[in-house]
Order: C-alpha cells, then structure tokens, then sequence
C-alpha cells in the first residue's frame, strides 16, 4: 500500500512538471497556480456549499487570501483528507461552521509570502502547516506558529500526510499515556493514518506489544506494522485476553459506541483509555440521527467509582481543539520537532496512499455508498469511494 502510493505521488509530481512546471497544478491534488488565478487575485479551492453528500462539494474560484500579522501565505502543493473533513461535510461536529465554506485541517506548500513581525521564514520555504479550515485550496494563510518546515528528504505528498496523523498519535501515546518500554497498546483501524503512525511510533519503544484491528482486506497491507492483527468484526476482546489475560497498557480508541465499554475491559491497572474519535456515528453520505443515537446507546456507563477501584484511566484528545481552541501551539510546536528529528533518523516515514488532483472532484460527484462499516477507509486507504482529492 505505501509503496504504491509512493508509486503513485511520483507519477503524479512528474505529471506536473512535464505540463507546465509547479505552478500549472497542485502536486497531490492541491490545485496550482495558474496565470488567471495569479492576475485576478482568485484561487480555485473545493466548496462544500451546504452539509451532506458529495454533491455537495464543488470547485471554485474564491478571493486570493493575503497573510495578515504574524502568518504566512502559502502555495498549497498538496493538502490532506481525514476523518474528521468527512464528519465537517456531513454536519457531523459540535457547532459546525456555517456553509459554504473550504474544508482541510492540513497542507504542505511554498511560502509565497510573508506577514508582519514573521521570523524564521523566507519567501520560497518548504513547509508544512495546519490550518484552521480553507487547507483545500490552491492558497492558504495560517498563523506562523502553526507552520513547521519540511524536512529536505521528503516530498510534498508525504509533508500534507504528516502532521494529522503523527502528532495525534505522539500526544496520545506519549503526553497522555506516557508509553514506555515493554507496554502494550491496542489500536483501533489500524490500517488508517492514526493506527499507522501509532504502529510506527510504538516500534520506537523497545519491547512494546502492539494490538490492532482492521477489516481483512487490509491485513496483507498492515500485517508487519502491528504485532497482533484481528479483524475488526471479530471478537477481538477474547483473542486479546487468550494473548495477554491481564489485558493491556493502552486503548486508543477511535470508533466509540460498544468499543468503549470493551476497551475499558481490557484495560490494565493503571491502564489508560483514549477516546479521539467516533467513526461509528457516521454512516453512508449523509448525517445520520439514527446511526448517532445508535452508537451512543452503545456506549458503557462511566462510573467514576469503578475507575477509582479498578485503577484505570479514562481520556479524551483532540488535536484540533487543542491547536485553534485552548491555545497549545507551542506544545505541537515542540511535539513537532521531536517527530522532525524521528523522521531524519529514519524512524518513522508518512504513508501515502494515493492523489486525485483537484479538477477530479467535480468529475467525480456521484453518490457512492462510504462504507461506513469499513471505519479505516474514511482516514485514508484507496477503498474509499468517495474520491476525494489530496493525499489519502
């Protein structure tokens, strides 16, 4: 799977460069800088004009943003698709913004310029960044402390792949959990951007037992990145204890419902469950009131009292809330540089998946069943119907 996607963001760059250079298209599905787009100070970026399907999303031209202090504009050259921008399609969020609005959380791109009382930055810098909303589009402007520079050895596809998925599974594992060698976790669609970079993480860490549960389809792909692999519509609670019968150090849970209540279970003493997710509240194209009520039905009690005997702890993360919420850039900042350094040593590496450039979106309108059982497509592999641009 990574090596095709791989595959794929070469192919699709060399694209690039033989039909007019950088700046004719986005590499990864970013959109690029056109002569028009430059002259008439517009961008073409993906509207969602309204919650729901796909046909809801369109391309468009929009005003060309300018930073304002402290931020930095960039050339998007690819930006990336997560669960969490289907959930915003759909409606699904507490207070989701008003529509029509440009969705993406991250991208990759060029500085193109540079607002007041900015340092560190030049005009023609590779970086990466995460914005608050507005990632899908050819131009984006985000504040300076979210924007990190891209390391010389990896390429714009990988860059919009990195920042989502590999600070959410450092804070987890390391901030909240506090992983430490010889632990074992057990992770939740492990063959989606989090699990992998959670698989990958945990390899850094001597001795640590890594359980993880996917649809079958995708356990040739992920079979050597996790030590235990079950299908996810297995009884994976009973082949967890039948390995380890005390059960494990760390759940990460991204699926909610019945998941929480059986991830409680299986916890150690002193064991820590992180909920960072809810994938099963959403299903097919729509929002779902039923599928919602469903899933919370499912979901265990929480009684303080039993945490305090058992010794168990129970948590929640969300990076996004974290970052343009409760004000902790400067702790991703630092999360950053630390996950920087693993990836120049060699340690970690960003899966990429496939690219859809930007035109394919309004080629590829018709409304395709998600597969809201298959929870993993929605953060990235090539099952997903939906055929949304950027990086998968």
């Amino acid at each position: 799977m990574a090596k095709e996607g791989a595959e794929k963001a070469e192919e699709t760059e060399q694209m690039i460069a033989k039909e007019g250079g950088p700046e004719a298209a986005q590499g990864g599905g970013g959109g690029g800088g056109s002569p028009r787009a430059a002259d008439t100070k517009e961008m073409r970026a993906v509207l969602l004009a309204g919650f729901g399907g796909l046909s809801k999303l369109r391309v468009s031209r929009r005003p060309m943003p300018e930073p304002q202090e402290a931020e930095l504009k960039i050339r998007v050259k690819a930006c990336g698709l997560n669960f969490i921008d289907l959930m915003v399609r759909q409606g699904n969020i507490d207070n989701p913004p008003k529509t029509p609005l440009v969705p993406g959380f991250e991208c990759s791109g060029i500085v193109e310029a540079i607002g007041d009382n900015v340092k560190g930055y030049e005009i023609g810098d590779r970086v990466m960044a995460f914005v608050n909303y507005n990632a899908w589009a050819e131009v984006v402007c985000t504040p300076v402390e979210f924007v990190y520079r891209i390391p010389d050895d990896m390429n714009f596809p990988e860059a919009a792949a990195f920042p989502m998925n590999f600070v959410t599974a450092y804070m987890m594992l390391f901030e909240v959990a506090n992983l430490r060698e010889g632990m074992s976790v057990l992770v939740h669609s492990a063959g989606g951007g989090v699990g992998q970079a959670v698989a990958q993480l945990c390899s850094t860490i001597p001795n640590v037992t890594v359980f993880g549960t996917a649809s079958s389809f995708k356990h040739e792909a992920i079979k050597d990145s996790v030590t235990h692999l079950f299908d996810r519509n297995a009884d994976y609670v009973q082949e967890v204890k039948r390995i380890s019968p005390e059960g494990v150090d760390i759940v990460l849970d991204c699926l909610c419902g019945e998941n929480t209540g059986k991830g409680l279970s299986l916890l150690k003493p002193l064991g820590t469950y992180i909920l960072y997710g809810s994938s099963n509240t959403v299903t097919g194209e729509t929002k779902s009131f039923f599928s919602f009520a469903k899933s919370w039905w499912q979901v265990e009690k929480v009684n303080p009292i039993k945490l305090y005997e058992e010794n168990k702890v129970i948590a929640g993360f969300s990076l996004l809330n974290l970052l343009f919420k409760q004000g902790r850039g400067g702790l991703i900042k630092g999360i950053m540089d630390k996950l920087i350094a693993l990836y120049n040593e060699k340690k970690i590496k960003p899966m990429v998946d496939s690219l859809w450039a930007l035109e394919e979106m309004a080629n590829d309108s018709t409304e395709t069943s998600e597969a809201g059982e298959e929870e993993e497509d929605h953060e990235g592999d090539s099952d997903n119907k939906e055929r949304m641009p950027f990086i998968q």
